[in-house]
């Protein structure tokens, strides 16, 4: 296995493995039982904590159902301005329990106002009420939620209710928090912005109107998503900012306050964008190098990358940043295009190693005849003109 390490002096753009890269440095301490943050443009793990120990969720879990109802607005199966009939036995269950929209029974509601009344007022009854327009019943609705956490790959969550209320079994982790609030940030553009909205009021109900997530307003660029809280599992949130073009999602988990989520929410926020850039390394089809081929119509082909490549690293990651390539010297022809001929080695301190598959860039014939002679008779005398070399 060659091994040709490369030097960057430009960089280019974005996105590598979004939500797969492991974290780059554990030095912030938190008060929270339960913490990961993450820039949502690379995937990159900017600094957890028992992120993957399930816990009860409380209305962070409400993200889930948003979830299945934003999907299905997108696949045309239900409207925003779809009306819906609160049932008797709903308003039974859910009025005034925990926090609420003020739905009363038999009124008639949009899509669109049940949205608002979950996200905005994290009404238990606009849950309820959705789920029952959706599947039917609570039950079923549970079961559709644990059929999309699987395909959206939350391995630590199971639910039991569409509103989060605690229940036996009913969990997730702070990472699963994350890699849905990143889905719902990027599969939803359109409806995302309900997310940043700071008020609402159903039918002049206005004793619950205010947005309760507290980085709206206070911290910039923040626009998203949702709080919990039940006595059990404290206070906690599942927060995102955009600042330039560069996102992070943070959710925390077991603190003692509103107050105290407040502050670290903010504080670790901050971090993030403070001591963190965003370095692009190659686009899609970008070529990195070339490979010697070993009896074939061309004497080199280009390696490429599939997929932008892009790291958030600290300065000091950055200047210790080592970049290879690990490749079988010379590539032995036939080549077709997009083979795998080796790997994009990302090296830095504190951090496991990074690997991207380089492909061949072309397809390159294997030569025959008197060709193949007089390929490995100059190979024999002058070797690979491949040898290593620093760019």
């Amino acid at each position: 296995m060659f091994k040709n390490k490369l030097a960057f002096i430009g960089l280019t753009l974005s996105v590598l493995m979004a939500l797969a890269q492991p974290a780059i440095a554990q030095r912030m301490a938190t008060p929270a039982k339960h913490a990961i943050l993450l820039d949502a443009t690379t995937g990159s793990v900017l600094f957890e904590k028992d992120a993957d120990e399930p816990f009860p969720p409380a209305s962070m879990s409400k993200l889930m159902t948003i979830y299945l109802a934003f999907d299905a607005i997108k696949q045309g199966t239900m409207r925003l301005e779809d009306e819906v009939v609160v049932s008797d036995e709903a308003w039974r269950n859910w009025n005034n329990r925990g926090s609420t929209m003020f739905l009363r029974a038999r009124d008639v509601v949009t899509v669109a106002d049940l949205l608002r009344g979950i996200i905005v007022l994290s009404g238990n009854d606009a849950c309820v009420v959705l789920a029952e327009h959706m599947a039917g019943s609570q039950s079923v609705f549970a079961e559709w939620l644990n059929a999309k956490a699987t395909e959206l790959g939350l391995t630590g969550s199971h639910f039991v209710n569409a509103n989060g209320w605690p229940a036996d079994g009913h969990v997730m982790t702070a990472r699963d928090l994350a890699t849905l609030s990143f889905h719902l940030v990027n599969d939803f553009p359109d409806l995302y912005p309900m997310f940043s909205e700071r008020e609402y009021v159903y039918k002049n109900f206005d004793r619950n109107k205010y947005n309760r997530n507290p980085l709206l307003g206070r911290f910039a660029g923040a626009d998203g998503l949702k709080t919990g809280h039940t006595e059990e599992a404290g206070y906690g949130l599942a927060g995102s900012a955009e600042r330039d073009g560069r996102r992070l999602v943070l959710v925390v988990a077991g603190l003692s306050s509103m107050n105290e989520r407040m502050r670290e929410s903010a504080r670790l926020m901050q971090y993030g964008f403070r001591n963190f850039s965003h370095y692009p390394l190659f686009k899609a089809g970008e070529t990195v190098d070339y490979a010697e081929v070993w009896l074939g119509a061309d004497k080199t082909v280009p390696m490429i990358v599939s997929e932008d490549v892009a790291l958030t690293m600290s300065r000091l990651q950055r200047a210790q940043m080592e970049v290879s390539i690990e490749y079988t010297n010379p590539a032995p022809a036939p080549i077709a295009k997009g083979d795998k001929l080796g790997e994009l080695v990302i090296e830095m301190p504190d951090r496991q190693s990074v690997r991207v598959p380089l492909l061949a860039g072309q397809q390159v014939e294997e030569v025959g005849g008197f060709g193949k002679i007089g390929a490995a008779f100059e190979y024999l005398l002058f070797g690979s003109a491949g040898a290593e070399k620093t760019n």
